[in-house]
Order: structure tokens, then sequence, then C-alpha cells
């Protein structure tokens, strides 16, 4: 049985403890209902039995700390909500008990600016990582002897793996499923989490959109909770609240370095990914609204066509067509 840690941290980035923690879990329920034992068992890990609070408000109490130093097969370390460079990266213990995982072999997962834990632990010198894009320049210039990829959003370096983002995390644990515990169980895992619009791990050569690269990171993080939202209804005035800003100042600093006011930079992201699944998915156009939080499929269909001159139907016949015939001829 794999023993597989979460170390989870004050202001830690929930989506990147709860979503790996889910992909696992799942990993277990398959085995059962093929009659076999558990695979694995999960401990969340603080540095000391108190709870922790981490982003949106949510507590977690951990199960075990670092002081119990037991051996793990598998180390999940998840994002942080800002300033990734301080606090719990810089304390010798966590960095003396990574360094002590890493030589007993076990494989480290860092999530999006996580890397910075191991960056501050010397772990990642002359050895290849990633980051979340908005560190890219602050995490070159804090730790030259790194090789920052900027150009994938998942690294490995032996044991030691980095990602991007929290969605390019789940890529690599659907992968480490597949490679504990075979394809079948990896693949039963992958389908009840979106598999129509998942990528797998293999295809390496992952590039980092950086059209939206800004130096305003209360922004930056709101833009990046929006990319995980999409499908759901949100209010400016509760996200202005969340990023520690008035309404106004919010909008203010929002269209300043997007060119967008928040709304219509949502609707623009929602079309964008209404576009990539009917061109890569198989799900009904119904769903896709769905997906791109349009309830409405009416709704969603005129909306579409008013920015793309064509319907969502329309549009997936004439982009497989193309596909169709580009694979065809090469």
């Amino acid at each position: 049985m794999k023993r597989v840690a979460l170390f989870a941290f004050h202001d830690a980035l929930a989506t990147s403890i709860s979503l790996p923690m889910e992909l696992l879990t799942a990993a277990n329920s398959v085995s059962k209902l093929k009659d076999r034992a558990p695979l694995l068992e999960i401990e969340i890990i603080g540095l000391d039995p108190a709870p922790i609070h981490v982003s949106g408000g949510m507590q977690i109490t951990p199960n075990t700390t670092l002081c119990a130093d037991e051996n793990y097969d598998l180390i999940i370390i998840p994002s942080r909500w800002r300033h990734p460079h301080r606090g719990a990266p810089t304390r010798p213990e966590i960095q003396d008990w990574l360094k002590r995982q890493e030589r007993r072999g076990a494989d480290i997962c860092a999530v999006g600016n996580a890397s910075y834990f191991l960056a501050e632990a010397g772990l990642l010198n002359k050895r290849v990582a990633t980051t979340h894009w908005h560190y890219f320049d602050d995490f070159a210039s804090r730790y030259p002897q790194v090789i920052l990829h900027r150009d994938y959003l998942i690294t490995q370096a032996d044991n030691l793996f980095c990602t991007g983002s929290v969605n390019s995390a789940a890529d690599l644990v659907i992968h480490l499923i597949d490679r504990y515990w075979g394809a079948s169980i990896a693949r039963r895992v992958a389908q009840q989490f979106s598999p129509e619009s998942r990528r797998p791990f293999s295809r390496n050569s992952y590039r980092v959109d950086r059209n939206d690269l800004h130096r305003d990171e209360t922004i930056a993080l709101a833009q990046n909770w929006l990319a995980r939202h999409l499908n759901e209804a949100f209010n400016i005035k509760d996200l202005a609240h969340l990023s520690g800003l008035s309404e106004r100042s919010f909008h203010r600093r929002f269209r300043q370095v997007t060119g967008l006011p928040p709304l219509q930079y949502m609707q623009k992201m929602r079309l964008e990914l209404a576009q990539d699944l009917l061109q890569n998915s198989n799900l009904s156009i119904e769903e896709i609204g769905q997906q791109c939080g349009y309830n409405d499929s009416s709704y969603f269909c005129r909306l579409f066509k008013q920015h793309n001159t064509s319907s969502p139907g329309e549009y997936r016949r004439a982009v497989r067509r193309k596909l169709f015939e580009v694979n065809r001829s090469a």
C-alpha cells in the first residue's frame, strides 16, 4: 500500500489540496469495486496539530505532523494563495523534512508556486522545474541555479515533479496513478473527472498562454479564480471582496491590466472554452453550455453565434472537417 502525504499550511490554495485528494481517493474506490484492497492511505500533514486556515475561508485539521517524520511514497505540496516566497517555504524544519523524504526516494509533487518550497530547500539546483506563470521572473531571479522551463506545465527531475497550475497537477496525479497501479485504474479515475477535456501527461509539450502576463498579483489571482470557476455564476462584488479590494478599485485595476471589464473577460474565457470543447470533445452542445456556465442552451447558442458568426453546431462541423483533412494529409 502506498502512503501519501498532503502537506497543508496556512493560506494554501484549497483546490490544490482537495483535487489531488479526490483523484487519489477515487483510485481507492475503483480498486474496491474490483474486489481489491485499498491502494493507498492519505494523511494531511501540518507543522503542528492545530487547524490550518486555507484559501476560501476553509479550515483543515492535520492527521499528523512533520515531527512524526514517517516515510511516504508520494508527497503533494499545494500552491499558495499569494507571496510564495514567504513563510513556510523558508522554515528550516520544512526544508530538512523535504530533503529527507527526497533522499528516501519519495515522489514529491509541487503544485503551482509550491515549487518555491523545493527551490528554497535546494532540491531543484541544476534541475528542471516550472511554476505558476505569474511568478516566472521572480522565481528565475531568486533561484538562478534552477533550470526554469517557462514553456511547460509539468516538469520531472528524477522524483521531483513541478506543475504550473492546479489543472496540470490533476494530469500529473492521473499519470502517477497509471505508474503505480496501471492504466486501467488511471483510465477509470480520469473518466470520473471531466474526461472530455483532460490532456495526457505524455503530451509534454504544454505551452503556457502568456498573453495575459502582468505584474498585478491581486488581479492575476482573481483571473486564476475565474479560470477555475467558469461553470459557476459569480458576483463582481464578492470577487472584489475576495481580492481585498473595493468593487470600484477591483473593476479599475482589472480593466487596466486585462483591457476588459471582469464580466466581459469572463465571457471571453467561457466562449474560448466552448470552442475548445466543441473541437476536442464529444459532449453535447447543451452539456458544453453548462460546463461554460450557461444553463440556458438557447442563450448559449445565440451568444456563441454573436461572437463567432456561426452556431456551435456549425463551428464544430467546420473545425472537425479541417482537423480531419489535416490528419488525412499528414
